[in-house]
């Protein structure tokens, strides 16, 4: 699955990187706090959350994740988007809470 495949099924905005919506996504991780994250995220998972500061980049960098999705139509800080383009790493917005977007999340990705 690409994350272009959960931009469509989801109705998700791309806020920015762009360039990486042919990323692979093999699993996804919601969480909020940045050292969870990195700790126990595996490359080319989606990470969802409600953080929007330029630290989810160095986050999604370092892990090597496919997108971040931000909940509850939070949009990423400047700063944020201007690393994701950078990097090829979507930032993604959904209206949803995580708990209704990160269940539906799994079911396409484990279907």
């Amino acid at each position: 699955m690409k994350v272009s495949d959960i931009v469509e099924a989801l109705g998700l905005k791309v806020c920015s990187g762009e360039q990486g919506l042919n990323n692979d996504i093999e699993g996804g991780y919601t969480s909020d706090l940045l050292s969870d994250v990195m700790g126990n995220a595996d490359s080319n998972q989606v990470w969802v959350t409600l953080q929007t500061h330029k630290n989810i980049m160095a986050i999604a960098s370092l892990k090597e994740l496919a997108a971040v999705i931000l909940v509850k139509g939070y949009e990423p800080e400047a700063d944020a988007a201007n690393q994701s383009n950078i990097e090829g790493i979507p930032i993604l917005s959904s209206e949803e809470e995580a708990f209704e977007l990160t269940g539906k999340l799994y079911k396409l990705i484990s279907d």
